[in-house]
């Protein structure tokens, strides 16, 4: 009887606290609001719930339920007063004809200025582009059409992005711009390997940001790092098809400012054409350091060029040589890379002639070549005296330091 008893006052005690919570978030479902799955755009009604939303003083949710449902373009804009979160549980797709866009020069979905901030729900943004990767020239055109990104956010402080995907962007699959304590987990991303420039998640000026148990699969870089990025950590993501994790490219803006505080962790790559890379301009005004990178327990299958040091970075020869990189890389860690690769310089080191690498140390490296191991299977390594210890399979540089 007693414990009858106390449980009794417990359940007494608790239950307008539970009631008062789950009360306390209002749902804003499209679907009760007049949209409709199956072709009716549905951006007019979903612009209404969110500034409803965005008012609220009590947490919130906009909620796209099972099913597909077409969105010609949008812009979710904060501020918000409370805790705000976007569940999709259905598809949402976009116009295949990247020219239909109401805002020429604008993204796909757009969330900018909230603090605060959830997407989640299983559900897929489903950005059709493969019309637009047919007509992409942009690599030799430099007029060509501005494509959109599938969800662009910017602006954002205290936000996670879980449990959803982002297939067949046009552009890029997700930017992340300008903001603070953003977490991405269990986030999919997909797009055929030829799709073109369709990076995962592209991360600039931002800190404080995580990117964790996710699926990357696309057609250029799985996640690719911009300037003034700060303590950034991508931990268990598996990158393949793509071009692995990049730092920049960067230096061709003179403005740029300094990464620092970079650490992929526990990550996969499979038949992707990089691993883990940074890439910079040679003959570029950027004088930006970046430093405090850690590539560390790394697994590469079938991967080209498994660890990238590129600071002669210059693709369809769009630059000259002729000038040395003036970005200073530091405090590089790459620890316990194992695997295959299917070129014979698995490691490439090329740094710069005028700001040569400085603090670099590599230890505990096994990878194969993906058929006999042929004699050369080596690095490359230039401007740079690393400090190795542990296993060096290929053979890390030719006079490298060894560690004490």
């Amino acid at each position: 009887m007693e414990i009858k008893f106390f449980f009794s006052a417990v359940l007494l005690v608790f239950l307008p606290f539970l009631a008062y919570h789950a009360e306390s978030v209002t749902i804003f479902d499209i679907s009760k609001y007049g949209a409709k799955p199956g072709g009716e755009d549905i951006s007019p009604v979903l612009a209404k719930v969110w500034k409803e939303a965005c008012e609220a003083t009590n947490a919130s949710k906009v909620l796209i339920p099972k099913g597909t449902w077409y969105l010609s373009q949008i812009r979710l804009v904060g501020p918000n007063k409370a805790p705000l979160e976007l569940e999709v549980q259905g598809t949402v797709e976009a116009n295949p004809d990247y020219t239909k866009l109401p805002q020429k020069d604008g993204q796909w979905i757009t969330i900018n200025y909230l603090d605060g901030f959830t997407i989640s729900g299983g559900g897929v943004f489903d950005g059709k582009g493969e019309q637009a990767w047919k007509a992409n020239d942009c690599h030799k055109n430099p007029n060509c059409p501005k494509l959109p990104i599938n969800l662009s956010l910017n602006f954002i402080k205290n936000a996670i992005i879980k449990d959803v995907t982002t297939k067949d962007s046009k552009n890029f699959h997700c930017n992340c711009i300008s903001s603070q304590n953003v977490t991405f987990q269990r986030f999919t991303i997909s797009a055929p390997g030829e799709s073109i420039n369709t990076d995962g998640i592209h991360i600039a000026r931002v800190s404080n940001v995580k990117v964790l148990d996710s699926n990357i699969g696309t057609g250029d870089d799985c996640i690719s790092i911009g300037d003034e990025t700060t303590d950034l950590h991508i931990e268990n993501v598996k990158c393949g098809p793509g071009h692995g994790i990049s730092v920049g490219s960067m230096g061709k803006n003179p403005a740029e400012k300094d990464v620092t505080g970079i650490t992929v962790k526990k990550c996969t790559f499979t038949g992707t054409s990089n691993g883990v890379r940074v890439k910079t301009w040679p003959n570029a005004p950027a004088t930006l350091k970046i430093s405090n990178l850690h590539f560390e327990d790394l697994t590469m299958n079938n991967v080209s060029y498994p660890v990238v040091i590129d600071q002669q970075y210059c693709p369809w020869n769009l630059c000259t040589k002729d000038k040395p990189s003036l970005i200073q890389i530091s405090g590089l860690t790459v620890k316990n890379v194992r695997g295959t690769a299917n070129t014979k310089e698995a490691l490439l080191f090329s740094c710069s002639s005028s700001k040569p690498c400085q603090n670099v140390q590599i230890s505990d490296i096994d990878l194969k070549y993906v058929n006999s191991i042929p004699a050369n299977f080596t690095t490359v390594c230039e401007n740079v005296k690393p400090t190795v210890s542990g296993k060096q399979n290929p053979p890390i540089c030719p006079t490298p330091v060894q560690a004490s």
